[in-house]
């Protein structure tokens, strides 16, 4: 081999060491990342742990509400489980209901401890707003243990089948208190985070039905929250 030739290899088994050099750094770098997103993830998952042990619980105040403005009536403790969301469980989703049956009867049926489901919320057609779970805990709403867990549930007094029920008022009020939700959990306002108990997985329910203008209904909450913003 001329010595011309040797200088040659030389430099190019230089320049794959160098070359093998950066691969190995970057691998250990991203090992390191890797590394600290799972420290990081494992640490999230201690935290919620800690608030799912028994007896670890939140201060609660009796007749606390979560939205500005909405009246308190408590709904049995049969039809809700206590919870300290979003430490325990992320909050994500709200769920669009509607009570086929009046304003005073829905009450009446998440008091009474039989009927085994509730909402965290009511909205009247005339736009007044009753809690009756605090967002804390999980209401028994979408007949889906993960989605009740994970979701805020909002009623709307009226029917399916009756467009009519569906009124301003009653599309401002929850539109308000929709976008409080949002901005309280940083929940998008999209068809993928607001959704229909009938599209919940598993669901038996029709509703909100078809006569719900989503399109409205998210631009209005878009609206509120843009209000909201500093």
């Amino acid at each position: 081999m001329t010595e011309g030739a040797g200088k040659a290899e030389k430099a190019t088994q230089g320049a794959k060491g160098r070359g093998g050099g950066r691969t190995r750094r970057a691998v250990l770098f991203g090992g390191l990342g890797v590394l600290a997103v799972g420290a990081l993830a494992g640490r999230e998952e201690i935290r919620r742990a800690w608030w799912l042990l028994p007896g670890v619980s939140k201060p609660r105040q009796e007749g606390a509400v979560d939205h500005a403005g909405v009246s308190w009536t408590a709904a049995s403790p049969a039809n809700w489980r206590m919870a300290d969301r979003p430490d325990d469980y992320r909050v994500d989703r709200i769920v669009v209901h509607v009570t086929q049956g009046d304003f005073a009867s829905s009450v009446d049926a998440f008091k009474n401890p039989f009927h085994k489901a509730s909402a965290h919320y009511i909205v009247r057609q005339d736009g007044h707003v009753e809690q009756m779970v605090r967002e804390l805990d999980v209401a028994f709403h979408a007949g889906n243990r993960s989605m009740n867990e994970r979701s805020v549930g909002i009623e709307h007094e009226g029917f399916v089948d009756r467009p009519q029920d569906f009124t301003d008022a009653l599309y401002a009020a929850s539109a308000r208190l929709a976008a409080d939700v949002c901005r309280r959990y940083g929940i998008p306002v999209d068809r993928t985070h607001l959704l229909g108990h009938s599209e919940v997985p598993g669901a038996d329910h029709t509703d909100p039905g078809p006569h719900w203008d989503w399109d409205r209904y998210l631009r209005q909450v878009r609206e509120e929250l843009a209000r909201m913003a500093p």
